[in-house]
């Protein structure tokens, strides 16, 4: 099994995103930008990304560890 990689992107934010919104996103500096991901980034793992992690391992038959094999 190949396992060099350890992180994997799964999303990005762009200025276009804002523009497709109805804002301004040529206007927004770098730093604004960074903000609005890292605000992004954790409501996102907050309130959905283990949820739709365990959903989508279930689907692809990604095997369970048996309870004592866990890390708490």
């Amino acid at each position: 099994m190949d396992r060099k990689q350890e992180w994997f992107n799964i999303t990005s934010v762009h200025r276009l995103d804002l523009i497709g919104l109805g804002f301004d996103g040529d206007a927004v500096d770098d730093a604004t930008m960074e903000h609005l991901a890292h605000l992004m980034s954790n409501d996102y793992v907050e309130q959905l990304f283990y949820l739709q992690v365990e959903t989508y391992a279930e689907e692809l038959g990604i095997p369970k560890l048996e309870k004592e094999d866990v890390e708490e």
